[in-house]
């Protein structure tokens, strides 16, 4: 029998359904790609939230519909992606690598050089859908600050897990683990 974790997101409520990812760990699955109403609902409840920021800047691919909603409910044109993987559009890219608890393998983020030119010097808010154990957030951070661009501040929907682990992060909720025991 499936199990599943309600939440209300910026007065949005969803069922979530409880997914295993290792042999020790469930979580539950919030996707909000396609949700244009979690995403709309969330980016309007952020907007008033956050620090002033010159770009905001979110990992390929599940914080983009965030990043491109809060971007237009904050007047902005313009946001940047940092991509899994270095395109042969991009001049003179940098790269760190991530390993993130929901890909469970080594991956890499790139920063176009045209993009790093935009934010040096300039004020960036870090945007992601879920932040976990913060490991895809530090490696934006890591390219921002090699760009040498100013983090003002990490926004995303949800955190998960322990809430005290998140402190300083922007965000609308907090979900539980579920450990998986025997």
């Amino acid at each position: 029998m499936e199990k599943f974790y309600d939440i209300t997101v910026a007065g949005v409520k969803r069922r979530l359904p409880i997914v295993q990812i290792s042999d020790r760990l469930a979580v539950a699955s919030f996707v909000m790609l396609g949700d244009c109403e979690v995403v709309c609902a969330a980016a309007q409840a952020l907007k008033d939230m956050v620090p002033e920021a010159d770009w905001l800047v979110t990992a390929e691919a599940k914080g983009i519909p965030l990043a491109h909603e809060l971007a237009r409910r904050l007047g902005m044109s313009r946001y940047i992606v940092a991509r899994k993987s270095i395109k042969p559009y991009m001049e003179h890219p940098m790269d760190v690598t991530v390993n993130s608890i929901t890909t469970q393998k080594e991956q890499h983020l790139c920063l176009d050089g045209q993009d790093a030119e935009k934010i040096r010097g300039r004020r960036v808010l870090l945007v992601d859908d879920v932040i976990s154990t913060g490991e895809s957030i530090e490696a934006i951070r890591t390219l921002v600050e090699k760009a040498g661009g100013n983090v003002v501040g990490k926004v995303c929907i949800l955190t998960e897990g322990d809430p005290e682990k998140h402190k300083g992060i922007i965000r609308l909720g907090n979900l539980p683990l579920f450990p998986i025991s025997g």
